[in-house]
């Protein structure tokens, strides 16, 4: 199965981001607009993740929202990586947030 993927800078406008990343480096730094399910946690919370509309998944580098992605494929819905993940987000100059107060990165 080829896993689809698209670049930060190409997501579509109101898109359902869904960071995979584990909860510090959720704190650190995120997509105003993502959705935080750690990777661990995914397969017993998939039912918060809408089946009737594509998944963008993200995590650090790409390699864990590559599995993400890969996995809800796998369960029938339309998953899509973020090629380079929250550090290829952040050389695009998209938009971060943080749970801290402080400037937001990836950590």
């Amino acid at each position: 199965m080829t896993l689809p993927e698209i670049a930060p800078d190409a997501l579509p406008e109101g898109a359902y981001l869904l960071d995979v990343r584990e909860d510090e480096e959720w704190r650190a730094g995120h997509a105003p607009e993502a959705v935080h399910i750690p990777l661990g946690e995914l397969q017993a919370r998939v039912d918060e993740v809408p089946p009737d509309r594509p998944v963008y998944v993200v995590c650090r580098v790409g390699g864990r929202s590559a599995h993400a992605a890969m996995w809800l494929n796998h369960i029938g819905r339309e998953a899509v990586n973020v090629d380079g993940g929250m550090m290829s987000w952040a050389a695009a100059g998209r938009p971060m947030v943080s749970e801290t107060g402080g400037n937001p990165y990836v950590a």
